[in-house]
């Protein structure tokens, strides 16, 4: 039997089912409802006051009032939520039109938030925000502001997750409510926490100042009731090494290089010789048309391609004759 040939390969492989990982990026049944119902009042938006501007305004308002809450004015809505190669949008519309139609005429001055009234409460295929899962139970640190305002809640708004907390930077505990290693709390009640970063000299600290460390971040050493900088480069065995400049920063160090060849006295000290810097150290090396010997860097061709003056290999001249 013969191999498939290399197109007819590429085509079988178009033609296989998407792999596993990409099938996990499908919507979830709560985002597309939530997507169908804010399509849905965006509809409302750009269907108020349709048709109307300018005239007998009397005439008009009554007009509008018929208008507003008719089944032509739904049908113009549901018309535009759903693109034309979106097969699920239809596919959900279609599946729950009458939802929507009876929420249109029936129950929308009652249930206003179509929302909380369809994704939640009729298809139960979403949760109220600050609840979470099957059963739509409140998250940690309750439904007004879970996770105190400072994290996020797993599976909020949806029916799934578990309701634990995800902090924000420099937040951490069951609910968000308590500091992390470089924070102090600089406001606490039984509604709000909130964290303030310490300042940069500080490990842990009870305010923004470095005298309110309770720690030295590393770097940083206790001097006169503060956290200072340990200059590192003053150490009598320095961090950085022979060839090398040592430069002192907040809470650390660096080691520059030198360039020898930038200093004043020559590092290079052939004559005609060029000098070029490298990670800590340099080289000396002859520039090209030049002859390397132990005293100097003598010139064996002009500039033109010429045979220089004093060189054994240059050929005697008329006018030297």
């Amino acid at each position: 039997m013969r191999s498939p040939a290399p197109a007819a390969l590429g085509l079988l492989l178009l033609l296989l089912p998407p792999p596993p990982a990409e099938a996990a990026k499908k919507a979830t049944p709560c985002k597309r409802c939530r997507e169908l119902v804010d399509k849905f009042n965006q509809g409302m938006v750009d269907t108020a006051k349709k048709n109307f501007g300018g005239g007998n305004t009397a005439w008009e308002e009554k007009s509008l009032s018929k208008y507003e809450s008719s089944e032509v004015r739904l049908l113009e809505i549901t018309e535009g939520l759903c693109g034309s190669s979106d097969f699920e949008c239809h596919s959900l519309l279609e599946e729950h039109e009458g939802h929507l139609e009876a929420w249109w005429l029936r129950l929308k001055k009652d249930f206003p938030d179509l929302f909380e009234w369809f994704c939640v409460k009729t298809l139960k295929v979403c949760c109220s925000p600050g609840t979470y899962g099957p059963d739509c139970l409140a998250c940690q640190g309750g439904s007004q502001r879970p996770c105190s305002g400072n994290g996020h809640c797993s599976g909020d708004g949806s029916r799934q997750g578990d309701g634990s907390c995800q902090c924000h930077l420099g937040y951490q505990g069951a609910t968000c409510s308590d500091c992390t290693d470089g924070y102090f709390s600089s406001l606490r009640n039984e509604t709000h926490s909130v964290c303030t970063a310490c300042d940069g000299s500080c490990k842990t600290c009870t305010g923004p100042s470095n005298k309110d460390c309770g720690q030295c971040a590393e770097g940083w050493a206790q001097e006169d009731g503060a956290c200072v900088d340990v200059d590192e480069c003053a150490a009598e065995t320095p961090p950085c090494g022979d060839q090398q400049y040592c430069e002192n920063v907040n809470g650390s160090f660096a080691c520059e290089d030198i360039d020898e060849c930038a200093r004043p006295e020559k590092a290079c000290t052939r004559q005609n010789e060029n000098c070029y810097n490298t990670p800590g150290s340099f080289v000396c090396v002859c520039p090209e048309g030049f002859e390397d010997t132990e005293d100097a860097c003598v010139q064996t061709q002009a500039p033109g391609g010429e045979v220089a003056e004093g060189d054994p290999t240059r050929q005697p001249s008329r006018e030297d004759l």
